[in-house]
């Protein structure tokens, strides 16, 4: 087995902005290097939620635009996401309705479980898992 290495969000962030200049080159030269098979990038459920949300609020990308690169940033080859199935589906729920990805990842965790959600937000009354609130 190759080298592993645990992505951070900002490498993530840089791959796909292009900001700044020389820190994407890196970032994008890392992505590369993994689609060629000479390195597995490992990233975590937290990873990916953090890269949401700063495209999301620092960068001003809509949520919808954002799940769709994120989606296609977790097929990439190279890349062994935690959690893939779950993220995937959380984020075509965010691509879908427009949700948040923390309800979304939430949504989709509960939901395999067989168990409820609760919460205040009424966004849950249309997401695909039960909901109770406190």
């Amino acid at each position: 087995m190759g080298t592993r290495l645990w992505v951070d969000a900002n490498v993530i962030v840089r791959h796909i902005t292009g900001d700044p200049p020389d820190m994407a080159r890196r970032a994008t030269d890392l992505m590369q290097r993994a689609d060629r098979g000479e390195i597995t990038l490992v990233v975590a459920e937290i990873v990916v939620a953090e890269a949401f949300w700063v495209l999301r609020s620092f960068y001003g990308h809509p949520s919808r635009q954002v799940a769709g690169v994120l989606m296609d940033f977790l097929r990439a080859p190279g890349i062994r996401a935690v959690g893939r199935q779950r993220l995937l589906q959380a984020l075509e729920l965010v691509q879908r309705q427009g949700v948040d990805i923390a309800d979304a990842l939430l949504t989709v965790q509960a939901a395999r479980a067989g168990e409820k959600v609760c919460s205040f937000d009424l966004d849950f009354q249309g997401l695909p898992v039960e909901w109770e609130p406190p």
